[in-house]
Formats: C-alpha cells, sequence, structure tokens
C-alpha cells in the first residue's frame, strides 16, 4: 500500500529575497534599485546561475505595484507585440534567437525606447559573443550587463539543506553528495529533484536514500523540459495569484 502525497501548498516564486546571490550581488543590487525606464539591463551565465530568477522577481516586483509586464522567450511564436501601457518588457535566451526572432527583438527595443517601456533581457553568452544581427548586439550590450556565476558547492548544498529541513527531510551526506556528483548543479532543478524525491520517499512511506532516489530514477527518469516544449503564443505575462503574490 502507498500512501498519497498531500500538497503541501504553493512554492514560493523567484523574488529577491528567495534569491541567494552568491557572486551575484551586484546584479541584485542594481536590480532591487531599479527605476523604470532607465538603461537596458542584460543578464548572462550559464543554466542555473540564476537569471529566470531576477528577472522573474524584475517582473513580479512590477506586477505587484499594479504595472504590466510582456515576457518573450526566444521559442515563443512570432509576432512579438509590444504593448504601450508596459512598464517591463522581459526577451529571454537571447542565445537562441532565430534571424525572424532577432529582427522581433530589434523591434522591441525600438518600440520600448518610444514609449519608454523599461527592457531586461538574458542569455547563456555575452552581448559580443551571441550569434546575433549587429544592430541587436549593439542594444543588448549598451546598457548595464552582468555575468552572473553559478552558486559555490558550499553555497548550493547550504541551499538544498535549508529546502529539506523546510519539508522535514533529513538528507545524509551520502545522498547529497550522490545528487551533487551526479546531477547538473542548476539549483532550480536540484529543487525539482528534491521536490520529486519528497513525493516519492512520502508515497514509498521510506526515508531518503541513495538507493531510494536510485529507485525513483528507474521507474521515472529525470525529464527536462526542452524550450520548445516550455514556449506558447504570447501573452502578457500572467499576473501572479494571490497565493504566489503573498509569497513573493
Amino acid at each position: 500500500m502507498k500512501q498519497i502525497p498531500l500538497p503541501i501548498g504553493p512554492q514560493p516564486q523567484p523574488a529577491f529575497d528567495n534569491f541567494l546571490p552568491g557572486d551575484n550581488a551586484a546584479a541584485l543590487a542594481h536590480l532591487q534599485d531599479l527605476r523604470l525606464p532607465t538603461a537596458p539591463v542584460y543578464l548572462w551565465g550559464p543554466a542555473g546561475s540564476g537569471k529566470s530568477h531576477l528577472l522573474r522577481a524584475l517582473a513580479g516586483r512590477c506586477q505587484a505595484a499594479g504595472q504590466r509586464v510582456g515576457w518573450f522567450d526566444a521559442a515563443d511564436r512570432l509576432p512579438w507585440p509590444l504593448q504601450a501601457d508596459w512598464s517591463l518588457v522581459v526577451i529571454e535566451r537571447c542565445e537562441a534567437l532565430s534571424p525572424e526572432a532577432q529582427h522581433a527583438a530589434f523591434a522591441l527595443f525600438v518600440e520600448a525606447g518610444t514609449h519608454g517601456v523599461q527592457v531586461a533581457a538574458a542569455g547563456r553568452l555575452p552581448p559580443v559573443d551571441l550569434p546575433v544581427r549587429e544592430d541587436l548586439r549593439t542594444r543588448l550590450g549598451w546598457g548595464h550587463v552582468f555575468a552572473l556565476q553559478p552558486l559555490p558547492e558550499a553555497e548550493t548544498r547550504a541551499a538544498l539543506r535549508r529546502e529539506a529541513d523546510h519539508r522535514g527531510i533529513f538528507l545524509s551526506d551520502e545522498v547529497m553528495d550522490h545528487v551533487l556528483t551526479h546531477f547538473p548543479r542548476d539549483l532550480s532543478h536540484l529543487m525539482q529533484l528534491l521536490d520529486r524525491l519528497d513525493d516519492y520517499a512520502l508515497a514509498q512511506g521510506r526515508r531518503v536514500t541513495v538507493p531510494l532516489l536510485r529507485q525513483m530514477l528507474q521507474e521515472a527518469p529525470p525529464f527536462r523540459q526542452g524550450p520548445a516544449a516550455q514556449a506558447a503564443p504570447f501573452a502578457e505575462m500572467p499576473a501572479a495569484t494571490p497565493a504566489e503574490t503573498e509569497a513573493e
């Protein structure tokens, strides 16, 4: 007989106060102090360095103040229309922009400047190395550019330990070592793994161990949703629900 895990509650939404800065304190401070509109902001770094978290924190703050936000991912279908009453428009995964999406992104920059809309963007590469048209590269690079670094191992361990303690899970050093050795040290995906492991351990009525983790992965291998699967026809970035707003 297996127990059915009950949902604990909504996961905290990305916000400035739940971002673990590590070596990224300068970017965090800049976005916290940002007064819109100003020069564009571009964040770059590898997966798991906190780009999406910071952009969503900025967008969430705008929405909490009653402002409207537009959000475009490189895989979103065209066209990408800008609304004049937006306060912020975000362009994510700039390294993956197709030629058509590059044209749309450049048009967003032009229209945002005309209407006083703040632009924030992110990618895995610095502007100078992005495979994009030169005029877009210039726009992405002329404002405030921040290189983000993933959390060091000690801080990643501490973050996982805090989340596990919050859930009432005991993570032994053996489990922690196994997770950090066999999985990418991308904090967002590690948190998803911990979420799955928590549910699985409760359903099995067992404590969290390395054999349990292996059993879970054999039954349901990790699934990493690709950009195309995540993309949807563009709509204005949805506002947080009341519960999510409270979490922010």
